[in-house]
């Protein structure tokens, strides 16, 4: 048990620092975001089997002093590395807005693919919702005000306050599939048409 209460100090101190070297402009974006994102799921990974012994990581933290708001922010608050969640890093020149969009689709189809297969455990939803994210942030001719881009954040951090293991109930898994619905509508209505 205390291994992996050190395993969990450690990759919140790591977040930390990883957080404030990526402020700093100390690492790149490139360099960022992959590291971010495998802290994430061993964060979710960790949490979820440690879900009897540490029931808040707040708690956790304030019990070995820990200062880490950034960490806090990415791990809990947030869930998704900060070149997703501000668009920064990950606006392609090279790639086209059509390769971007036919990854949209792909994405959308395969979250709402997800929930009608019963698929509702959080390991199984939330890297699905992070790609659909990432590839949403990509297309900078969505509108920043997108409002399906604010209800898949919102989900992403509902998701990233539960453990890996944990299931959507099956009203919240109808919500966030009539959710991804609603925001495919929106994101097909807010294309340019091809013809104009």
């Amino acid at each position: 048990m205390y291994d992996s209460f050190a395993d969990l100090y450690a990759i919140i101190k790591v977040t930390e620092k990883l957080e404030k070297a990526y402020v700093r402009d100390i690492i790149s974006s490139k360099e960022y975001e992959p590291e971010c994102l495998k802290l994430i799921t061993q964060f979710k990974t960790l949490t979820s089997s440690l879900k009897d012994t540490v029931p808040s990581v707040e708690r956790f933290m304030e019990t070995y002093k820990m200062d880490c708001p950034s960490a806090f922010n990415r791990l809990v608050t947030s869930g998704v590395a900060a070149t997703v969640e501000h668009r920064a890093a990950t606006t392609v020149a090279t790639n086209s807005s059509a390769a971007i969009v036919a990854e949209c689709v792909q994405h959308f189809i395969t979250a709402m693919d997800t929930l009608k297969l019963n698929m509702i455990a959080v390991d199984q939803v939330h890297p699905v919702l992070a790609d659909l994210f990432a590839s949403v942030n990509k297309l900078s001719i969505l509108p920043v005000e997108f409002e399906g881009r604010s209800k898949m954040k919102e989900w992403i951090g509902k998701l990233s306050r539960m453990g890996a293991a944990d299931e959507l109930t099956d009203q919240q898994a109808r919500q966030l599939h009539f959710d991804l619905e609603s925001s495919y509508n929106l994101f097909m209505a807010a294309l340019p048409n091809a013809g104009s």
